[in-house]
């Protein structure tokens, strides 16, 4: 049985499309840490999560006491923390990395990779990434002058990647349809090269989010697969992306999709992740991960992570959900992992 990679569960499925005063109210971080702990598939467990700084899981100014007794609170699950998510989006710290106020984004990464630095030294964060994307929401904007645009957000990547690296950490941006200049996997792959940083700057990789890539939802012209395709035609278009994006691969999530664009909050118009056993699934989560972990151990890669966002709170509160997850993980390393 292979070791590595670790399996961890997301922290911000409490919190993304989540509102006060509605049916799906935000989930507490201690909550979403007793349900990680509490799953498990023929005596294995989860091994950490990934998370994301920002309220109410996480003041981003917290103090470092107040950051260590986060750290404990986790490591008594007998969890570890592995990538953090920074808060770059407007309404968190940050804002738009194509914007005027782009300064705002770097200050959120410098938030994060404070926060990181205290994780590590209490020692419940051993490896990991840090999470970004353009927060650019929507592509509209980005298409009034494409290149400009795009060198604009590479330009606040760059020097978002020398804030990480003076850190120690590395960054991964996150590919997803409604984040502009990351909104295709051509696109994406055009960004991350204009950064040219791929020691400290690459790429996470979501099922759920690529599956919308192959479809060109966003970005017709890039799309590698038309309605009513073959499985002949999705494994080669797949082998495509993949070689394209994995060599920049850092970070990854198992996820699953149906193919549909979903949202809910303030957060709308994404990839829709589905449970793991959904019927109405597109993905063979095992073999689709295989494309993405081939040599990652050699890319610095030690865990991975399962993304929920959005599920619904009835389902998130469900023990059943996060055991069926947890065995889909068990599945993907016994089929790809490593031994360190």
């Amino acid at each position: 049985m292979s070791t590595l990679p670790k399996l961890h569960n997301a922290m911000w499925p409490g919190l993304v499309g989540k509102e006060e005063g509605t049916d799906h109210p935000p989930i507490s971080l201690e909550r979403m840490l007793e349900l990680t702990a509490n799953a498990e598939v023929n005596g294995q467990k989860f091994e950490g999560i990934d998370y994301f700084l920002f309220l109410p899981h996480t003041d981003p100014d917290a103090s470092d006491d107040e950051i260590r007794q986060i750290a404990d609170l986790i490591a008594n699950k007998n969890l570890k923390v592995g990538s953090l998510v920074a808060p770059i989006w407007p309404g968190t710290v940050g804002d738009s990395a194509m914007g005027e106020n782009s300064d705002k984004f770097l200050l959120a990464v410098e938030k994060a990779c404070r926060i990181a630095k205290i994780f590590n030294e209490h020692g419940v964060r051993e490896y990991g990434v840090i999470r970004i994307d353009s927060a650019e929401f929507g592509v509209e904007k980005w298409r009034s002058d494409a290149k400009a645009n795009t060198t604009k957000i590479a330009k606040t990547f760059k020097a978002a990647a020398e804030i990480a690296a003076e850190n120690g950490e590395r960054l991964a941006a996150e590919g997803e349809i409604c984040w502009a200049g990351m909104h295709s996997w051509k696109d994406m792959l055009n960004l991350l090269e204009e950064v040219g940083m791929p020691d400290t700057l690459g790429f996470q990789a979501d099922l759920a989010h690529t599956y919308l890539y192959l479809l060109g939802y966003n970005a017709p012209e890039h799309a590698l697969l038309q309605d009513g395709y073959s499985d002949e035609e999705f494994w080669a278009a797949y082998e495509t992306m993949t070689d394209a994006l994995r060599p920049w691969t850092i970070d990854f999530h198992v996820a699953q999709n149906d193919g549909q664009v979903h949202g809910s909050g303030s957060h709308d118009k994404t990839g829709k992740h589905c449970p793991a056993d959904d019927p109405n699934g597109k993905l063979d989560i095992v073999k689709c991960s295989g494309y993405w972990l081939k040599d990652a151990a050699a890319r610095g890669i030690q865990h991975i992570c399962w993304d929920g966002c959005m599920f619904p709170n009835s389902m998130l509160e469900d023990g059943n959900t996060w055991n069926t997850i947890l065995d889909a993980m068990i599945k993907v390393r016994d089929a790809h992992g490593w031994d360190a």
